[in-house]
Protein backbone atom coordinates (compact mmCIF):
# COMPACT_ATOMS: atom_id res chain seq x y z
CA UNK A 1 0.00 0.00 0.00
CA UNK A 2 1.11 3.54 -0.74
CA UNK A 3 2.31 5.44 2.33
CA UNK A 4 2.06 9.22 2.50
CA UNK A 5 4.33 10.78 5.11
CA UNK A 6 2.68 14.08 5.90
CA UNK A 7 2.01 16.79 8.46
CA UNK A 8 -1.28 18.39 9.46
CA UNK A 9 -0.01 21.90 8.66
CA UNK A 10 1.14 20.99 5.14
CA UNK A 11 -1.16 22.17 2.30
CA UNK A 12 0.71 20.05 -0.25
CA UNK A 13 0.02 16.97 1.88
CA UNK A 14 -3.69 17.79 1.98
CA UNK A 15 -3.83 18.29 -1.78
CA UNK A 16 -1.89 15.06 -2.39
CA UNK A 17 -4.22 13.06 -0.15
CA UNK A 18 -7.30 14.64 -1.76
CA UNK A 19 -5.97 13.68 -5.20
CA UNK A 20 -5.38 10.09 -4.08
CA UNK A 21 -8.91 9.85 -2.65
CA UNK A 22 -10.42 11.29 -5.85
CA UNK A 23 -8.50 8.73 -7.93
CA UNK A 24 -9.45 5.89 -5.53
CA UNK A 25 -5.80 5.09 -4.86
CA UNK A 26 -5.57 3.42 -1.44
CA UNK A 27 -3.00 4.92 0.91
CA UNK A 28 -1.95 5.14 4.52
CA UNK A 29 -1.30 8.60 5.91
CA UNK A 30 1.53 8.81 8.45
CA UNK A 31 1.92 12.05 10.40
CA UNK A 32 5.65 12.66 10.85
CA UNK A 33 4.95 14.82 13.89
CA UNK A 34 3.65 11.81 15.82
CA UNK A 35 5.50 8.98 14.06
CA UNK A 36 8.26 7.00 15.78
CA UNK A 37 11.77 8.47 15.55
CA UNK A 38 12.96 5.81 13.09
CA UNK A 39 10.18 6.78 10.67
CA UNK A 40 11.02 10.47 10.93
CA UNK A 41 14.72 9.70 10.49
CA UNK A 42 13.99 7.71 7.31
CA UNK A 43 11.92 10.55 5.83
CA UNK A 44 14.77 12.95 6.59
CA UNK A 45 17.31 10.54 5.06
CA UNK A 46 15.29 10.29 1.82
CA UNK A 47 15.13 14.09 1.67
CA UNK A 48 18.79 14.92 2.24
CA UNK A 49 18.51 15.37 6.00
CA UNK A 50 15.37 17.52 5.98
CA UNK A 51 11.76 16.88 6.96
CA UNK A 52 10.13 17.37 3.57
CA UNK A 53 6.50 16.36 3.14
CA UNK A 54 4.63 14.86 1.47
CA UNK A 55 7.13 12.06 1.03
CA UNK A 56 5.72 8.89 -0.55
CA UNK A 57 6.73 5.23 -0.31
CA UNK A 58 5.33 2.28 -2.24
CA UNK A 59 6.76 -1.22 -1.83
CA UNK A 60 10.20 0.11 -0.92
CA UNK A 61 10.31 2.76 -3.65
CA UNK A 62 10.51 6.30 -2.29
CA UNK A 63 9.53 9.69 -3.74
CA UNK A 64 11.13 12.73 -2.15
CA UNK A 65 8.85 15.42 -0.80
CA UNK A 66 7.61 17.83 -3.46
CA UNK A 67 5.11 20.64 -3.81
CA UNK A 68 1.78 19.43 -5.15
CA UNK A 69 1.54 19.28 -8.93
CA UNK A 70 -1.07 16.90 -10.31
CA UNK A 71 0.82 15.96 -13.48
CA UNK A 72 4.08 15.36 -11.60
CA UNK A 73 2.35 13.34 -8.89
CA UNK A 74 0.55 11.20 -11.47
CA UNK A 75 3.81 10.52 -13.34
CA UNK A 76 5.67 9.71 -10.11
CA UNK A 77 2.93 7.32 -8.97
CA UNK A 78 3.14 5.49 -12.29
CA UNK A 79 6.95 5.22 -11.99
CA UNK A 80 6.55 3.82 -8.48
CA UNK A 81 3.93 1.31 -9.65
CA UNK A 82 1.30 2.77 -7.33
CA UNK A 83 -1.12 3.70 -10.10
Amino acid sequence: MLKVYSASWCPHCTRTETYLKEKSIPFESIDIETAPKEVVDKVAEINGGQWVVPTLEFNGTWRKGKVFNEATLEADLKKMGAQ
